[in-house]
């Protein structure tokens, strides 16, 4: 399919004949690689060939990011209850490993930490979202 120009500078463009589409269909119907298909397995081919143990690690890897998010997720949830059904007699308590503890009924801290810790755990949410949706095998 060629182009040509004609006196006036105008060029015409010749479109294929039902008889070559008709030939190009047949040859790809009974296996004869066009150049489109050609250059297809060319890329493949050019690829390193993947190692089974390296796939495996990527898959595990992606699982964990989907058990994190879910988790997170869980979390968000049962956070977001606790601020809809915050009464007055709410109390929060941080003990640590040495069982030394801070406690308060302050409700005001309470919803400021509460509120913290929710636009932290959002923030992560979405960069394992990121993380999980740019991931490759």
């Amino acid at each position: 399919m060629e182009t040509k120009a004609k006196q006036n500078g105008i060029a015409k463009k010749q479109t294929a004949s039902s008889q070559e589409v008709k030939k190009k269909l047949a040859e790809e119907a009974i296996g004869k690689p066009s150049a489109t298909t050609k250059a297809r397995e060319a890329e493949k081919t050019d690829k390193a060939p993947v190692n089974l143990d390296d796939r495996i690690q990527k898959f595990e890897k992606l699982r964990g990011l989907a058990t994190q998010r879910e988790r997170l997720v869980q979390t968000l949830n049962e956070l977001t209850k606790f601020n809809y059904n915050q009464g007055d007699s709410s109390s929060f308590y941080l003990r640590d490993s040495h069982g030394m503890e801070f406690k308060t009924t302050n409700s005001n801290l309470i919803q400021l930490v509460s509120v913290h810790l929710q636009s932290t755990l959002e923030t992560r949410k979405g960069e394992l979202e990121n993380e999980i949706v740019s991931f490759e095998l």
